[in-house]
């Protein structure tokens, strides 16, 4: 004969193969059962400062996956003519990426806007590198043209 098994027993039976499936998820997918927090980001292609953002968030990505191409048009777009030249000089005598200051390329970054004044707007630039080291860059952007005009670091 069969009987129905009381609501505590249902609810510690449930209890434990919801447990079971998060750990199985966890083994399975190497992360834990809990989401992680919602990232966002936001920007607006009036702003000079949302245009550095742009710009190293698109670079360090075509650098990293071997696209020099798109690199090269970036620069192009992104970077005042006297600047793109500064850099061409710095590159030829530090044998290095003159955007990232470095010949590899870095794992994360994050722009930090340092204030606007004098039609200039300022950033900072973390490089965070495969080892947990950090560079910093500091980057002027036109906020009339919006272009990048100074990359020094």
């Amino acid at each position: 004969m069969f009987t129905f098994p009381s609501k505590r027993a249902t609810s510690v039976a449930l209890a434990a193969t919801a447990a079971a499936a998060a750990l199985s998820f966890a083994l399975v997918t190497g992360t834990s059962a809990t989401a992680a927090p919602p990232q966002s980001v936001s920007g607006s292609p009036e702003g000079a400062f949302s245009r550095i953002s742009d710009f190293y968030g698109s670079y360090i990505d075509a650098v990293y996956d071997g696209d020099g191409k798109t690199a090269d048009q970036l620069r192009s777009f992104y970077l005042s003519p006297p600047l793109q030249q500064e850099l061409k000089r710095w590159e030829e005598t530090n044998h290095a990426n003159g955007v990232l200051r470095a010949q590899n390329v870095p794992t994360q970054w994050k722009v930090t806007s340092t204030g606007s004044g004098t039609g200039k707007t300022n950033a900072t630039v973390t490089l965070t590198w495969g080892g947990g080291d950090t560079t910093l860059v500091h980057v002027q952007a036109d906020l009339k043209t919006k272009k990048i005009t100074s990359i020094t670091g």
